[in-house]
């Protein structure tokens, strides 16, 4: 049977169909047919207005990674199309399902001067050549009837390996359109991953049965996959000491035994002790970026490293392509269930608190208050560095980190698409630099009720920048340094429903945020730090260290 449908109402009904239950965006001319479906289908799928297109991106980014599914965005054309790109270039490259449905100028004025034009017609630019780079899928729908192809197709590449952004760019009178579709069509999946090469397992197997030491490097994937359960059993049977790279946090209870920290530029030294030791390194949902390997590629080079990913791994290794989660199932069958004993490890040692308004002081107060079902979502800079190495990870949610293009101010739509879609307590945690990039998305969290508790802890500055100028530079040079703002004040001024808080030392702020936990909707604290505090971050301390070449950023750990 079929129905005649707005391609609009068709695009709604699908997603509906499909699982997704918040369509994210900003409005605007080409776009708001779009919206005007939403209101009128299922009440399943409920729209969201951001107050940033870069936002509404991360919140559909925030809402995909803490479900596990599919994230939507819509934006219109112009201005608004591409204030999506560096959100959907985070979701690229950190391998997050995100739909971006983007209005165009109608096809009847395409080239001919129209407002917004970016078909690439009579000198526009192409905003398919915009998209395509950071797309795992991109097209124009020119024929209404197409998007009953296109749709599915879209959401396909956006969940298959890797998973990523799609792209459909929608001009306002294809979105008008009338066309005949069927009424009971399944709902668009991702298609199965490829099965990886058996000859490879069985090397990787028959090293993994022979290994005395293992050291395993969990990252974000194993998320993703849904793989944390068989995580848990392959390190029981192999007796694996257990890495995560920065943005997997979550994947293993972070005060397990085995557990040795964090692997890269903001992480914990044991984890390169564990690997001197160990005969393999077993990478599991990651290909371990620069930003996860800092300072271990002399170790690696002298390890055999077996990876377990969809892509390969950027160092040299046994590599285990194909679905993450059913390799490790299929590892499991041939490992023996009874597990084996686990050398004993310092396991990660935190830098100490300096004092009590220090940036390990703040991260230590927001771990004594934080729920342990709540998500966390962690900021760039000095402040996100803190967090990755200090903060242990709930133990039933979420902890990201935007590493993947490192986006300043990525937390606060995130955060806010995370609450909205598990209806969960979800912190962000970030600095001034990223609360003036996107903070007024609080406004957001406002107007929806969200349950967030933003946490911005204020050092006045760049902090990063702020620390590099130190190590390099002698006096008082800083284009970083800022004149102090009462964020707190203001943002309560702004937002009199806000529940808004400035902490006037690490123990307020712990009290401040147990009060947060007990009631409904969004919150807001923060707390003034030093903007000189030197973070966890070892191309910094590598840079303080003594060398015959004398003080220089050259020649040390690289971040990326």
């Amino acid at each position: 049977m079929t129905e005649r449908l707005r391609v609009v109402d068709y695009l709604v009904r699908e997603l509906a169909r499909s699982g997704v239950e918040h369509l994210f965006g900003v409005g605007g001319a080409n776009i708001e047919d779009l919206y005007d479906a939403v209101h009128a289908g299922p009440p399943s799928l409920r729209g969201i207005v951001a107050k940033h297109e870069f936002s509404a991106a991360t919140m559909a980014d925030g809402s995909a990674r803490t479900r596990g599914s599919l994230g939507v965005v819509a934006a219109t054309s112009g201005g608004g199309a591409m204030n999506l790109v560096p959100g959907l270039a985070e979701a690229h490259a950190s391998r997050v399902p995100v739909l971006a449905l983007v209005g165009q100028p109608p096809t009847t004025v395409a080239g001919l001067g129209a407002f917004q034009d970016s078909s690439g017609l009579a000198g526009s630019f192409d905003a398919g050549e915009v998209f395509a780079p950071i797309a795992r899928f991109c097209r124009r729908v020119t024929e209404p009837a197409e998007i009953v192809e296109m749709l599915p197709r879209a959401i396909a590449a956006a969940l298959g390996d890797p998973r990523g952004p799609a792209v459909l760019l929608l001009p306002k009178d294809v979105q008008q359109a009338t066309i005949e579709v069927p009424s009971d069509s399944p709902a668009p999946l991702a298609p199965p991953a490829p099965a990886g090469d058996p000859g490879v397992r069985n090397r990787a197997v028959r090293a993994l049965r022979g290994a005395d030491r293992i050291l395993v490097v969990a990252g974000e994937g194993v998320a993703a996959a849904g793989a944390r359960a068989e995580l848990a059993e392959l390190v029981h049977r192999t007796g694996a000491w257990v890495a995560v790279t920065p943005d997997a946090k979550d994947v293993f209870d972070n005060r397990d035994p085995g557990f040795a920290g964090v692997a890269g530029v903001m992480g914990h030294p044991t984890v390169e002790e564990c690997l001197r030791r160990a005969d393999i390194c077993l990478l599991v949902g990651t290909r371990l970026p620069m930003m996860a390997r800092g300072g271990l590629d002399e170790a690696l080079a002298a390890t055999l490293v077996i990876a377990v990913d969809p892509e390969p791994p950027f160092v040299s290794g046994i590599a285990l392509r194909g679905d993450l989660r059913g390799t490790l199932r299929d590892l499991l069958q041939r490992l023996d269930p009874a597990g084996r004993p686990r050398p004993a490890h310092a396991g990660p040692v935190p830098l100490p608190a300096a004092s009590d308004t220090s940036l390990a002081a703040a991260v230590t107060a927001v771990g004594a208050a934080l729920p342990a079902d709540a998500h966390v979502f962690v900021d760039a800079g000095n402040i996100g560095a803190a967090a990755v190495h200090l903060l242990p990870a709930p133990r039933r949610g979420r902890f990201v980190v935007a590493v993947g293009m490192g986006g300043m101010g990525y937390t606060f739509g995130a955060g806010i698409g995370a609450a909205l879609a598990t209806g969960r307590r979800t912190y962000v945690i970030a600095g001034d630099g990223a609360f003036f990039m996107h903070g007024m998305e609080v406004h957001t969290a406002v107007e929806y009720d969200a349950p967030v508790t933003f946490v911005v802890l204020n050092n006045n500055a760049h902090a990063m920048c702020v620390s590099r100028e130190t190590l390099f530079y002698p006096g008082d040079y800083s284009y970083n340094l800022f004149h102090p703002a009462d964020i707190a004040a203001g943002v309560a001024a702004t937002f009199p429903r806000l529940n808004a808080t400035r902490a006037g030392d690490a123990a307020a702020l712990r009290r401040a945020l147990l009060r947060t936990n007990e009631g409904p909707g969004p919150a807001f604290v923060a707390l003034d730090l030093d903007p000189r505090e030197m973070p966890p971050f070892l191309p910094f301390l590598a840079a303080g260290q003594p060398s015959s070449g004398g003080r220089s950023e050259h020649g040390r750990v690289h971040a990326g």
